[in-house]
């Protein structure tokens, strides 16, 4: 049996600032390691592997800061746009020291900024659809009204993240939301915003993650009670309460 959360926001912000700070505390402790050394240890081989580290950790904490910056903020107007290159810029950097390779295909343009968030959000989970490692390939079609995304997660023991789609519907079995599962929830919500529909499908070593737009949304003429169009939503990074329906 599944149970709606409705996630208070002042959980969401606390939810979504652990997980960033679990993202960057690992190189940055590598950083202080690494001056650790170079104050403690005159050798010079052990100095130069010092300054190595440190290089490596700082690429790896901004590559990851700017990231989760666009990927859980981008605040402003809800009508704001995002370049498309600038996402793949930010992923490409993301996993430049990691096992896993991302392919990127997609229109150089300015889409909806809620899109754009989405659709990083799903380039994290689809790095943990792949948790030795492998290839993302990221493919973007149509235009900023109505893109449709397709993520194809190849590697070694493959599998739909644990809860990932219940997080995403917003339903988790246990009725609750950890730092670890705030990733799926949060793209939820952003799907929601955002009124496109995620689903995931699984063959051999390959995950493959969908967002398409709304049913309702692609319709010529939609009804008065369809779901109100993103540029009318109110902006993500202002709500009172945060819930998925």
């Amino acid at each position: 049996m599944t149970t709606t959360i409705n996630l208070s926001a002042l959980d969401l912000s606390a939810l979504l600032c652990s997980r960033i700070c679990h993202d960057v505390i690992s190189p940055i402790g590598a950083i202080v390691n690494g001056l650790e050394v170079l104050d403690d240890d005159n050798d010079p081989s052990m100095r130069e592997f010092a300054l190595d580290l440190i290089r490596k950790s700082a690429r790896t904490a901004s590559a990851r800061v700017q990231f989760t910056r666009i990927a859980f903020g981008a605040s402003g107007s809800a009508g704001a746009a995002i370049d498309l290159a600038d996402a793949e810029k930010l992923s490409r950097n993301l996993f430049a020291e990691e096992k896993t390779q991302i392919e990127w295909s997609a229109p150089r343009a300015l889409f909806p900024k809620n899109k754009v968030k989405l659709l990083l959000n799903l380039v994290v989970i689809a790095s943990g659809a792949i948790p030795r490692g492998g290839l993302i390939s990221v493919t973007v079609t149509g235009d900023g009204d109505a893109p449709e995304m397709e993520l194809r997660a190849t590697g070694s023991h493959a599998r739909i993240p644990p809860h990932v789609e219940a997080l995403i519907a917003g339903t988790p079995e246990n009725g609750t939301v950890d730092a670890h599962g705030i990733t799926a929830y949060y793209a939820g919500m952003v799907a929601n915003a955002a009124a496109m529909t995620v689903t995931f499908t699984i063959e051999g070593d390959t995950v493959t993650i969908r967002a398409l737009p709304n049913a309702a949304e692609a319709q010529p003429a939609a009804p008065a009670n369809a779901p109100t169009p993103e540029d009318d939503r109110p902006s993500d990074s202002e709500p009172p309460e945060t819930s998925l329906a």
